[in-house]
């Protein structure tokens, strides 16, 4: 899709006017307390939790391109909103695989929010949470290290590695149950406001019409290392809100060294964009992995970059808590470990190295 169609889109129009009008101004707020529920009430009107679902089931179905856009905006705005709602996206398509489209219409919807609790699988063989036969359905035992968006979402998609080399996929409600009990909220240094639990499994019973997915670990491994090794839109939403704060700061103190900082980083940071979406458009998905993996960190430390330079900018001011530049810093650093992997932590180690 060219530029102008991208931006024109309705999607991303409405992303960027929630961004503007509702995220943005609430976002140090959100930081400083939790991220409202309204906020993921606002995206499902404008459609944005169903902005990747099938027409079918009542998503958009939006254009990959639509979608990385909305989500750079979505991110620049509030990194918080931005990370619980992201979770949600990744549900609808597994329960229409299912057969589940009573799910996932609730999902493309908005009338139910997702959040996920799977990362523990990339760590095989090492088996955190266990999935046990259990007649027709199956049970979970163990801990999943992380669920984000606990007490803000209303179904958990849970997974779990079978003793014979498979993974289970089931979806339970986001509460404490029989079997499911989860840990007090982190104390992380960016995005506690996202509210991030340990969920304890003693034997969580998956019902057979609660599981989505059975598949060997393998095949699913690969899949889910796609995504992985490239960078999220987030990099480059959290990037260039950091250079607009940058100019306009610079602009406003009538300092030119800000401006001219802020112009340089764009131009960087855009070419590395569209290098990196000219492998998600037209290269395939399981090709040029070391590529992929070194544009990742490369779009992770210009996002520093940019993040450091508006710090900077700011002097002392920045870090108080009600400027951005801290939170951006923050936000940064959240995004050199999110759905991070053991390939692209080398590829980042080296790059921060050279």
């Amino acid at each position: 899709m060219a530029p102008d169609e991208i931006d024109t889109h309705p999607a991303v129009v409405a992303a960027g006017t929630l961004a503007d009008d509702l995220l943005a101004p609430a976002a140090a707020e959100v930081d400083r307390t939790t991220v409202p529920r309204s906020h993921l009430d606002a995206l499902a009107a404008a459609g944005l939790l169903g902005v990747s679902a099938p027409v079918a089931v009542g998503g958009l179905g939006a254009p990959p391109a639509v979608v990385r856009r909305t989500q750079e905006l979505i991110a620049g705005a509030d990194l918080s909103t931005w990370f619980v709602q992201i979770q949600h996206h990744t549900c609808a398509p597994m329960a229409l695989d299912a057969g589940r489209e009573d799910l996932a219409r609730d999902l493309a919807s908005g009338r139910a929010v997702a959040g996920i609790a799977f990362s523990h699988l990339r760590r095989r063989p090492a088996r955190l949470v266990e999935a046990v036969p259990d007649g027709a359905g199956w049970r979970l035992v163990g801990d999943a290290p992380w669920y984000t968006g606990w007490g803000i979402n209303d179904v958990a998609l849970l997974g779990g590695a079978t003793d014979d080399g498979r993974v289970v996929f089931g979806v339970v409600p986001a509460r404490e149950q029989p079997g499911l009990t989860a840990s007090a909220p982190m104390d992380v240094a960016a995005l506690r406001s996202a509210v991030t639990v340990t969920l304890h499994l003693d034997g969580l019973r998956l019902r057979p019409d609660d599981v989505l997915l059975v598949d060997d670990v393998e095949a699913w491994a690969r899949r889910d290392a796609r995504p992985s090794a490239n960078p999220v839109p987030a990099v480059f939403g959290v990037a260039e809100s950091a250079l607009d704060l940058l100019a306009a700061r610079g602009r406003r103190r009538d300092e030119p060294a800000a401006v001219e900082a802020a112009e340089r980083l764009r131009a960087r940071v855009l070419e590395v964009k569209a290098e990196v979406h000219h492998l998600l458009d037209e290269v395939d998905p399981d090709a040029q992995m070391p590529r992929r993996l070194r544009l990742r960190a490369r779009a992770q430390a210009l996002m520093v970059e940019c993040t450091t330079a508006l710090v900077v900018a700011g002097a002392g001011a920045s870090m108080a808590a009600s400027d951005p530049a801290q939170r951006k810093a923050r936000e940064a650093l959240f995004l050199l470990i999110q759905a991070q992997t053991r390939p692209a932590r080398s590829a980042a180690l080296d790059a921060f190295a050279r």
